[in-house]
């Protein structure tokens, strides 16, 4: 029978220390990536990262539309982890998952935004058109991914906030709300628009989810 020494005995209680939950509710989940003073992330580095994941796509690929699907496979990943981890820096009595469609666009719209880019989107739409009820629209005046990345002019329809709508999307399959999530350019010079960059993720959710939406309200 073996026996075990102090040092063993101090071993274990250094682990059980270890695993004691923090007196004020946070846990690491809860400290910010980058301990700077400001806590950002270097624009600059953001930036040079960003462009070469567009680089890497762009060369494996043989034209815009399959760059930006490379682009939103690159995010969907992204938003199906930081669903997880946004709840899990909530208060645990709010650590809900959206239980419907405003509710989850609501979360993306502030929750995610704030995290990623520090700031809320600008605007969350539905769909006026009668025969479309199941897109709705989270606009941004000013996607941060595109800040940086110069279009060549035979490419002037790419709308590299793909990866974007791939995190969008990842958030909403992660939520059991199954969508497609695609970026379009909305703004343009030509048209006296204030953002000429302005970007429409246009949200069009699977028929499951209206069936299921339907039944809650009838509920």
């Amino acid at each position: 029978m073996s026996h075990l020494g102090p040092g063993s005995k101090l071993a274990s209680s250094k682990e059980q220390a270890g695993l004691r939950y923090p007196s004020n509710g946070k846990t690491i989940y809860h400290r910010p990536l980058n301990r700077s003073k400001t806590a950002e992330l270097s624009q600059a580095a953001f930036a040079y990262l960003f462009s070469e994941m567009v680089s890497y796509a762009q060369k494996r690929s043989t034209g815009i539309q399959e760059l930006e699907k490379r682009l939103n496979e690159q995010g969907h990943p992204i938003g199906l982890k930081l669903l997880d981890l946004l709840l899990i820096r909530e208060p645990a009595r709010s650590q809900n998952r959206p239980l419907n469609i405003i509710a989850l666009l609501h979360f993306i719209k502030i929750n995610v935004w704030t995290h990623l880019f520090g700031r809320q989107a600008d605007r969350l739409e539905k769909s006026s058109n009668p025969d479309t009820p199941d897109e709705y629209m989270i606009i941004d005046n000013e996607p941060l991914v595109n800040a940086y990345i110069s279009v060549p002019r035979e490419m002037n329809q790419l709308n590299c906030a793909a990866y974007v709508a791939g995190i969008i999307e990842g958030v909403c399959d992660g939520a059991m709300f199954p969508a497609r999530v695609t970026a379009h350019t909305v703004g343009g010079k030509e048209e006296g628009e204030m953002w000429p960059g302005k970007t429409v993720f246009l949200v069009k959710f699977q028929p499951e989810v209206l069936e299921r939406e339907a039944l809650l309200g009838k509920g």
